[in-house]
C-alpha cells in the first residue's frame, strides 16, 4: 500500500524556533545552545490509524516517509495479580516483547523495535549511505533485526561485552554489520567508535536521543496506553539508560494535551536506575542540571557491576534543552534506584505474577513502583503505567531456533579516524 509522508515541521526547543526538516535534521542550525528539536505534526488529534499495521497505527505522529514491513505496537494491559500484590487499583502495563498471548510479536523482545522501526521509516530509500547505530544492546538487536528484515544498509557498535545480545530467529542479512569495542569497555566507547567511523561521509549517524523518529517511535509506548485507557494516566514508571524513552512520553502527553480529549494533566514521571550505576538519579537528587562526575574508569566498573547493562550510558541527554531535566521539572515526578537483589526479587515476581520474564531493565521499573508503592510516592487509586520495555525472551527462545551473530570487527575506539574507517568501509 502506498503510504503519503507524515506532514511536520521541526521545533528547536531551546528557544521555539521552527524549521524545516531537510530530511534528517538532529539539530537547529541556528541555534547555539546544546538542545533536542521536536516534531510539530500537521495532524493534531491523537488518530491511531486502521488502515496501517502494527506500530504505523501511529503514523501521524511519526516522522516518517514509508512503512516497513514486521512491525508489532506496544501492548497495553491492566494488571490484576501484580496490582494485588503492590494494592493498586489502576495499575496498566504497557509490554513489548514476544507475548502472543497478549497480542505482542516484537521478536527481539524489546520496545527499541518501536525505534527501529520509526528511524527506519524516516530513513529516504534513495540516501545512498550506511545508518550507523551504537547501543549496548537491546537497540543494537532491534536495528539489526529491522535492517536486516528491509535490506537496509546497517553498522551496528556495540561493546564486546554485550555481544550476547545479539540474537535471532535467523542469520542476519548481509547488509548488516558488525563491530566491536574491546572486552572491558562501555556504551560510550562503542558510541566514541561509531563517531570515528561517522566522519566518513558514507556512514550516516542514527542520532540518537536527537533523532526525532526515535524518541517518537519510543513515545508510541504511551499512545497505546492512553488509546487502551481512555485517558492520559497520573503517573509513569521505566527504567532509564538514556533518558530518552521519559522524555518521548512527556513530548507524547503535551501533544496529548493539545489534543484535548484524553486529559488536561501531565503525568509525573518516575524514571530508576540500576545502582550503582545511577549518573542520573545522583543528578536529579542534586537537583543539578549538570551531570555528576563520572570518570570513564568509574562508569566502566559501574558497568560490569549492574545486571541491566543497557542502562549504563554515562552521556544520557539529561543536561540540554528538551532532555530529562527539563522534562523532569515540567511533568514532576521523582528518580529511583534498585540494587542488583530488588531486581532480581521483582523480575521473579513478575514472571510468577503476571506470566511472562521479563528484561532486567524492566524489572528495575518494576522494583521502582514496588518502592513508591512502599513510600506512598503514588496513591493506591491513581492510573499507573508501568513500561515494560522488554520481556518474553524466554519464552520466544523456547519456540525459535536462536542464531547469535558475531562482531565482523573488534576495533579499539582510541585509533584514529582514518584507520577505523579504513577497516570498516572493506565491509560494505
Amino acid at each position: 500500500m502506498k503510504f503519503n509522508p507524515t506532514k511536520y515541521s521541526l521545533v528547536c526547543c531551546a528557544d521555539g524556533h521552527s524549521f524545516q526538516d531537510k530530511g534528517w535534521s538532529l539539530a537547529d542550525p541556528e541555534c547555539k545552545n546544546p538542545s533536542l528539536v521536536r516534531a510539530e505534526y500537521e495532524q493534531k488529534k491523537f488518530n491511531p490509524r486502521n488502515d496501517l499495521e502494527g506500530l504505523y497505527r501511529y503514523a501521524d505522529w511519526l516522522p516518517i516517509s514509508r512503512t516497513l514491513k514486521g512491525s508489532c505496537a506496544p501492548v497495553t494491559y491492566k494488571s490484576e495479580a501484580l496490582a494485588a500484590e503492590l494494592g493498586l487499583e489502576n495499575l496498566y502495563i504497557t509490554f513489548s516483547g514476544w507475548w502472543p498471548k497478549k497480542g505482542a510479536y516484537m521478536e527481539t523482545c524489546s520496545f527499541k523495535e518501536t525505534e527501529a522501526y520509526s528511524v527506519c521509516g524516516r530513513l529516504p530509500e534513495d540516501s545512498g549511505k550506511v545508518l550507523v547505530v551504537a547501543s549496548a544492546g537491546n537497540t543494537a538487536r532491534a536495528f539489526a533485526k529491522v535492517c536486516s528484515d528491509n535490506g537496509i544498509p546497517l553498522l551496528l557498535s556495540i561493546p564486546e561485552d554485550n555481544i550476547d545480545a545479539l540474537w535471532f530467529s535467523k542469520p542476519l542479512n548481509e547488509c548488516v554489520k558488525i563491530i566491536a569495542s574491546p572486552a572491558g569497555s562501555d556504551y560510550f566507547d562503542a558510541i566514541a567508535l561509531a563517531d570515528k567511523v561517522c566522519t566518513c561521509e558514507r556512514f550516516m549517524a542514527e542520532g540518537g536521543a536527537k533523532n526525532v523518529a526515535r524518541r517518537d517511535g519510543m513515545g508510541t509506548t504511551i499512545l497505546s496506553a492512553v488509546e487502551h485507557i481512555g485517558r492520559i494516566p497520573d503517573a509513569y514508571f521505566q527504567a532509564i539508560g538514556s533518558g530518552t524513552g521519559a522524555i518521548a512520553v512527556w513530548e507524547n502527553n503535551l501533544r496529548l494535551i493539545a489534543d484535548g480529549r484524553w486529559g488536561s494533566h501531565k503525568m509525573k514521571l518516575y524514571p530508576s536506575q540500576n545502582a550503582p550505576f545511577t549518573i542520573m538519579y545522583d543528578s536529579w537528587k542534586q537537583h543539578s542540571r549538570a551531570l555528576v562526575e563520572m570518570t570513564p574508569e568509574q562508569a566502566r566498573a559501574a558497568a560490569a557491576e549492574i545486571e541491566a547493562k543497557v542502562l549504563s550510558n554515562r552521556k544520557p541527554p539529561y543536561s540540554l534543552s528538551g532532555g530529562l531535566f527539563d522534562a523532569m521539572e515540567d511533568a514532576g515526578g521523582d528518580m529511583f534506584k534498585v540494587t542488583n537483589d530488588s531486581l532480581n526479587l521483582w523480575k521473579k515476581k513478575f514472571l510468577e505474577l503476571e506470566g511472562i520474564d521479563i528484561h532486567n531493565a524492566a524489572a528495575v521499573a518494576t522494583a521502582s513502583l514496588a518502592q513508591a508503592v512502599a513510600e506512598r510516592t503514588v496513591k493506591k487509586d491513581e492510573v499507573i503505567m508501568l513500561n515494560i520495555t522488554g520481556g518474553g525472551e524466554l519464552l520466544a527462545k523456547s519456540e525459535k531456533q536462536v542464531v547469535y551473530a558475531k562482531p565482523h570487527l573488534v576495533l579499539n575506539p582510541e585509533l584514529p579516524a582514518e584507520e577505523i574507517v579504513r577497516a570498516v568501509e572493506g565491509l560494505f
